[in-house]
């Protein structure tokens, strides 16, 4: 079982589905927690997880997404919580609306590592698959 403590926050609305936490759960040795509540998600935390509001082929929904995200943001007052917390996120990311830039360049990101990491995995998956006979 995979030992980590999971807290995914998000607005009302859109949460993960039971069946899928109900999976997780299974085989985690710790509880997934979903909340609405970023400032609760935070408190102690090892690592922070963002991604972008507004995913390609989502435009249309924007205004709503945007105002839905809203008290989400990744920033600095957030994460007074968990000071030394490490913060993810899997690129490209927008700026100014899921995280600060203040966050985005501070000590505790690590997105660009986790980003220059991302492209050594891809590769080395391209070449296994590519070397299948």
């Amino acid at each position: 079982k995979l030992g980590m403590k999971m807290v995914i926050a998000t607005p009302a609305g859109y949460e993960l589905d039971a069946e899928s936490i109900e999976k997780a759960n299974q085989i985690s040795a710790e509880a997934i927690t979903p909340t609405n509540d970023p400032a609760e998600a935070v408190v102690g935390a090892g690592f922070v997880y963002t991604d972008t509001w507004v995913s390609m082929g989502q435009e249309g929904q924007k205004q709503k997404r945007l105002a839905d995200f809203e008290g989400f943001q990744v920033n600095a007052e957030l994460l007074k919580s968990a000071p030394r917390v490490k913060i993810m996120h899997c690129l490209p990311a927008h700026r100014g609306l899921e995280i600060t830039d203040e966050v985005a360049e501070s000590e505790n990101s690590i997105m660009f590592d986790q980003a220059e990491n991302r492209l050594h995995f891809q590769r080395a998956l391209l070449k296994k698959l590519m070397s299948r006979q």
